[in-house]
């Protein structure tokens, strides 16, 4: 076990070096400094309380939706239709929130959002499922295709049924009134209530991953689904709920940006943190344990890069382009791995058949 942990450390300051060597050599061909891009970035994203909240605001829905990504990638699926899920999320809290406005107290309607968030959110995901099982459609190509279809949803309220009075904006619906928003403490651009929500969706996330009967379902299903078959697991069924549960979480996070950031739904209300989700389980190794340091690493680097522009004239898209160094890094690295170990067992094969 601590082997194992010991080459899952070395694997992510592995990709850590090549990805932050990569870019400091592309800003040195640039004639930009390294040390003084990190310095910016770092006051930009934890020089005050007030950044740092900003910080910890991304770093919600980042840690929701991988989340809900580590049950999916543990049962074998690339959920990549998170992104649908968290837009769908959004609109089922705000269709809630529209319609029980002032007919129940303010905190039933909220708590009432989050249940409606979930449910949006899984559906989705179970749509994903059922394409994937009942139609044999891939859950890439269907998630992409869902995620096309809940950014059209989203459009169409936002310029149709729920557009402002007099008038339809890219800036989204009407305001929230303020007893709808999720109650935010002076000095703070954070709800205490959503910190709370996300911490406990991920310790529950990683406790029902190691220790449930359940998560051992969807690890046996992930690893081989005819042997699972074998041990009377049906594989469609746990894959599907895996699914349900994982868009339910990214579910959640769209709500969460609805009550708790914008107050109102926007049509960029995921801001890609479903992809970015994505990005950072493939950088854990798809372990729980790592997965809200890498969150509020790119968390911070997202906030970080807003005082690029400002400081150094230079373009906040630089966290992109730092992320896809990780990203690239992550796959060479597990690339040379995966060889290592298909080299390995080759040359074990061949010493046993000469013995």
């Amino acid at each position: 076990m601590t082997s194992k942990y010991t080459i899952t450390l070395f694997t992510g300051i592995s990709i850590g070096v090549l990805a932050l060597g990569a870019v400091s050599l592309l800003l040195f061909a640039l004639n930009i400094s390294p040390i003084t891009v990190v310095q910016v970035m770092s006051a930009g994203s934890a020089s005050n309380w007030m950044r740092i909240s900003h910080v910890l605001s991304i770093w919600i829905p980042l840690l929701l939706c991988a989340s809900g990504l580590l049950l999916t990638f543990r049962a074998g699926l690339w959920n990549i239709g998170v992104e649908g899920q968290v837009v769908m999320g959004a609109i089922f809290a705000t269709a809630t929130l529209r319609l029980l406005d002032g007919q129940a107290e303010p905190a039933l309607v909220l708590a009432i959002a989050m249940a409606a968030g979930l449910l949006g959110g899984g559906l989705w995901g179970m749509l994903a499922g059922i394409l994937r099982n009942q139609c044999g459609v891939h859950e890439i190509f269907g998630g992409l295709g869902l995620n096309f279809v809940a950014q059209g949803i989203i459009l169409y309220l936002i310029f149709g049924s729920w557009k402002r009075a007099g008038m339809a904006s890219m800036s989204g619906t009407e305001l929230f009134g303020r007893d709808l928003w999720l109650s935010v403490p002076t000095g703070w651009r954070v709800p205490p209530i959503s910190l709370t929500i996300a911490i406990t969706a991920f310790i529950l996330t990683a406790l029902l991953l190691a220790i449930t009967r359940f998560g051992l379902r969807l690890k046996a299903v992930g690893q081989n689904r005819e042997a699972a078959r074998l041990f009377g697991i049906r594989p469609d069924l746990v894959s599907l709920l895996g699914m349900m549960l994982g868009g339910g979480l990214a579910g959640l996070a769209g709500c969460l940006q609805v009550t708790g950031v914008y107050h109102r739904l926007i049509p960029s209300i995921s801001s890609g943190y479903g992809y970015l989700g994505l990005l950072i389980v493939m950088l854990a190794g798809y372990r729980a344990v790592p997965v809200p340091f890498i969150a509020l690493f790119f968390a911070a680097l997202t906030a970080g890069s807003i005082q690029l522009p400002i400081v150094m004239q230079v373009d906040s898209s630089l966290s992109g382009v730092i992320q896809g160094a990780f990203v690239l890094s992550a796959l060479l690295v597990h690339g040379l791995n995966q060889r290592k170990k298909q080299r390995d067992k080759q040359k074990n094969k061949q010493q046993g058949a000469g013995n």
